[in-house]
């Protein structure tokens, strides 16, 4: 059958539509950001990206291997939004404001915090992070070696964080409001110290809980040797 233009059914040669752009890694992942942040994370699969590009699922594979390296491919890209070069602040303050814009770009998109957890980022925008942090560390007289295992602990914590969120969010307010009553009237007979400490457990707002968290993750890191591998001599 010969195609006709919709306004006036003249025939149009396929020779004249316009061809469709070439596949490439760089456009496919620039399509699945913009699902991401139009649909949500649910949306995020080949089937759909592929969709938006006008082309097969099976296509996409020879440029991303599986829907796991997408996801890591998409969190790369945003993470080019995390604000690197603090201006104000000594090294651990500035080193906290990192992690801080990296944590509100999960917080932004918690399903891709869960995918993160699984399968870690490798693109440019990752490694620029990563260098960051070591950079901050190194300025701030943290030996090398636990700066180089610190960065991980770093990194999990508001990953971990947000991928919690993301469940968070999933629960009622009734399963929350149920949870604080439980402990609230806790028994002080059999859990003293959640009935003594319960108002505690429960202050403190999400921002500053991860504010402390990092600064106990910082200084930890600062003045914690890392083990040696020498290996313990048998009598």
């Amino acid at each position: 059958m010969t195609p006709h233009d919709a306004s006036d059914g003249t025939p149009v040669s396929r020779r004249e539509r316009p061809a469709k752009p070439a596949l490439t890694r760089e456009g496919i992942v620039t399509a699945a950001v913009g699902i991401l942040r139009a649909e949500g994370m649910r949306k995020l699969t080949m089937r759909r990206v592929a969709q938006e590009l006008d082309t097969g699922a099976a296509s996409l594979y020879v440029y991303v291997r599986n829907t796991a390296e997408l996801q890591a491919a998409v969190l790369d890209e945003l993470l080019g939004t995390v604000e690197l070069r603090p201006k104000k602040g000594d090294w651990r303050e500035r080193l906290e404001k990192v992690l801080l814009s990296y944590t509100s770009v999960l917080f932004a998109y918690p399903g891709l915090a869960q995918s993160a957890l699984v399968a870690r980022p490798s693109g440019k925008h990752y490694f620029a992070l990563v260098e960051t942090l070591l950079a901050l560390l190194e300025e701030g007289g943290v030996p090398a070696g636990q700066a180089a295992w610190g960065v991980d602990l770093l990194l999990q914590m508001p990953t971990a964080t947000a991928a919690e969120h993301a469940a968070e969010d999933a629960a009622t307010q009734e399963e929350w409001d149920a949870l604080i009553r439980v402990v609230r009237t806790a028994s002080r007979r059999t859990h003293p110290h959640i009935a003594g400490l319960a108002d505690e457990l429960l202050s403190g707002t999400p921002e500053a809980h991860m504010s402390w968290g990092l600064q106990v993750l910082i200084n930890g890191i600062a003045h914690t040797p890392r083990p040696t591998d020498d290996k313990p001599e048998l009598d």
